[in-house]
């Protein structure tokens, strides 16, 4: 094979972010299903699993055809989308009653981020972008992950590790916080909504802790309801970048700005719930309908974009 062939054979391989369009399109099916609207949820879950199953075979195939190019994208903080695709996949399954493919999801995705996140970690340097909060959103996505089995299973051996790394996840948030380019909120083409949407799944993460201990429910509680606050500012800051610097135009990256929006909704959702706070239910599910109508947009953009061979 020669160098020529080896490249355009690598750039037909999915990149390592469009794991990102399993976060979103998971994400939002969670959201339609706490919604009640259950029909559209199975179809968006529908395509999730075969996004997500294209994505294994295209990590599966790169592996083997191009180790030093998978070691390369490995690395990278949009690796880190295809342990949090793999777990917001997981919830919405368990969310089905299938428990037992959930928790093989989670020990697949916890086996890929051990694996991941300490190359991507050494490579944090400087000023960084927005999908470098993925070391944050990975985490928080297996406590989210671990924290459902725990209640449904139920499995409370879960709830020791997933505190273990919620709190880990908050470390890694504030290390690429004092690190993020904040320029990203102006000239970043989606990937900077991430700075909100950790901490919204950090939020979540609380919620789901909060619903599966036994003890310290309070504190847990209280931790989903101030990150939820900061996920909330975060979420209207990030609307006005939007509209003070408008970016119309398609780009992967873009998938990472749905997945915010929906992880918002499904955490106000999720920490109403377990805050008794009906105001917050509601307040979710009313920020559930933009997550939908961007992912539609964004979704027509990706099908334009590849018909169009861009």
């Amino acid at each position: 094979m020669t160098a020529r062939t080896a490249a355009r054979g690598r750039t037909r391989e999915a990149p390592p972010a469009a794991g990102a369009e399993v976060m979103a399109t998971g994400i939002v099916s969670v959201g339609l299903h706490l919604a009640g609207a259950g029909w559209p949820s199975v179809a968006l879950l529908a395509v999730a699993a075969a996004l997500w199953a294209a994505l294994g075979a295209g990590f599966a195939r790169r592996l083997a055809r191009d180790r030093r190019g998978w070691a390369d994208d490995a690395a990278t903080p949009a690796a880190l989308t295809g342990v949090a695709g793999t777990c917001v996949l997981g919830v919405r399954l368990s969310l089905l009653g299938w428990d037992a493919a959930a928790a093989v999801l989670l020990g697949g995705s916890a086996v890929l981020w051990a694996v991941l996140l300490p190359r991507v970690v050494r490579r944090l340097h400087g000023r960084v972008p927005g999908a470098a909060y993925l070391v944050c959103v990975s985490t928080q996505s297996l406590v989210v992950l671990a924290g459902t089995l725990a209640v449904s299973l139920p499995a409370r051996l879960l709830l020791w590790p997933a505190i273990a790394l919620f709190v880990l996840g908050l470390v890694l948030y504030c290390a690429v916080l004092a690190q993020f380019d904040f320029g990203q909120l102006r000239t970043g083409a989606g990937d900077h909504w991430v700075a909100g949407g950790a901490v919204a799944i950090s939020a979540l993460a609380a919620a789901k802790l909060t619903a599966a201990a036994t003890s310290g429910q309070g504190v847990l509680r209280a931790a989903a309801l101030a990150l939820l606050a900061v996920a909330l500012a975060w979420y209207a800051v990030l609307v006005c970048c939007e509209i003070r610097w408008p970016r119309p135009h398609y780009d992967l990256r873009r998938w990472s700005t749905v997945f915010p929006l929906g992880m918002t909704a499904v955490a106000t959702i999720t920490t109403g719930t377990v805050a008794h706070a009906g105001a917050l239910v509601t307040a979710g599910r009313v920020l559930l309908w933009p997550a939908v109508i961007v992912w539609a947009v964004v979704a027509a953009g990706a099908v334009r974009h590849r018909f169009s061979g861009g």
